[in-house]
């Protein structure tokens, strides 16, 4: 897969002479190691590390969990273009994006994804790419959203994002 293919022809949001570079060179833009909190209104503070935590069927937590209320907004962390939006009984309601090195940023747990998302869309740091939830495994448990990073393809190589996560947009 190419960082610069799309299966939506261009939209006005995708057609900025910044977006067309950007999307030209993703795989050349390095991914920084200081990354803003993809949930609006939580600070750096209020994160606990929850990687490596052991999960069910004898798994380990591949990302952190940020703890917010249900409907706050979730917000890429990168530039990067929408490769999975999905529902699947572990992550409920989910967004891939695969953003700068060929890192994929896997946001989960969602409450829904934002209207009128659709893979291949080129997105920022700070757009907007859906709302928290508890959905898939976590529909007993408190809203949150689940950020994990890959660097070694989509779902492998899980790296903890905790010492990425330092600011706001």
């Amino acid at each position: 897969m190419t960082a610069c293919t799309t299966k939506r022809p261009l939209t006005q949001k995708t057609t900025s002479p910044i977006l067309q570079q950007q999307r030209i060179d993703l795989k050349n833009i390095p991914l920084s190691p200081i990354l803003p909190l993809p949930v609006a209104g939580v600070s750096r503070q209020q994160l606990t590390d929850t990687w490596g935590a052991a999960r069910s069927a004898g798994r380990r937590h591949e990302g952190v969990d940020i703890m917010a209320p249900r409907g706050t907004p979730v917000y890429s962390t990168t530039v990067g273009i929408v490769s999975g939006l999905q529902s699947n009984p572990l992550g409920g309601n989910v967004v891939w994006i695969l953003g700068p090195s060929g890192s994929w940023h896997y946001y989960a747990h969602l409450d829904r994804h934002k209207r009128g998302l659709a893979v291949g869309d080129m997105v920022k740091a700070g757009d907007l790419i859906g709302y928290v939830g508890n959905s898939g495994n976590a529909k007993y448990t408190a809203s949150h959203l689940h950020y994990g990073i890959y660097l070694q393809g989509k779902g492998r190589g899980a790296v903890n994002p905790f010492p990425y996560l330092h600011g706001d947009f």
